[in-house]
């Protein structure tokens, strides 16, 4: 039988991204364990989106597109509790190994994860129309 963090690295797939001896951990670690979580987890998070907008009045369904893009990036931003939110559905998808390396630098990896997962979300803005 499979441990959990071999069955997590099953279902994640591949890295993506170019690792090579000349990258920095942080790059290692965003493309070997960030992307592919954020890959994997895209649905949930527009569909976590689309609900976090509709619980603040559906403002966000009104606006034009490029509003859309800057309410993406302050939601993340600045909504501490919606960002822990979406913080806890990645960190569940790392092994303990990777618990554990992204402990000895979470600020600047949580900043990674962050401006990867705004970027994933604006780049799918058609997406959230209910």
């Amino acid at each position: 039988m499979k441990t959990k963090d071999e069955a997590i690295l099953e279902i994640r797939g591949e890295s993506i991204g170019i690792v090579t001896e000349s990258s920095s951990n942080e790059e290692k670690f965003q493309n070997l364990t960030l992307r592919p979580i954020l890959k994997f987890q895209n649905d949930l998070c527009i569909e976590v989106f689309r609900n976090y907008a509709t619980k603040q009045k559906g403002v966000f369904f009104t606006l034009s597109p490029e509003k859309k893009m800057h309410y993406i990036e302050n939601a993340i931003q600045r909504d501490i509790k919606f960002r822990n939110s979406l913080k806890g559905i990645i960190i569940g998808m790392f092994t303990i190994t990777e618990y554990n390396e992204y402990i000895l630098n979470s600020s600047n990896l949580n900043k990674r994860m962050m401006n990867l997962l705004i970027e994933r979300l604006k780049s799918q803005i058609q997406l959230y129309e209910v």
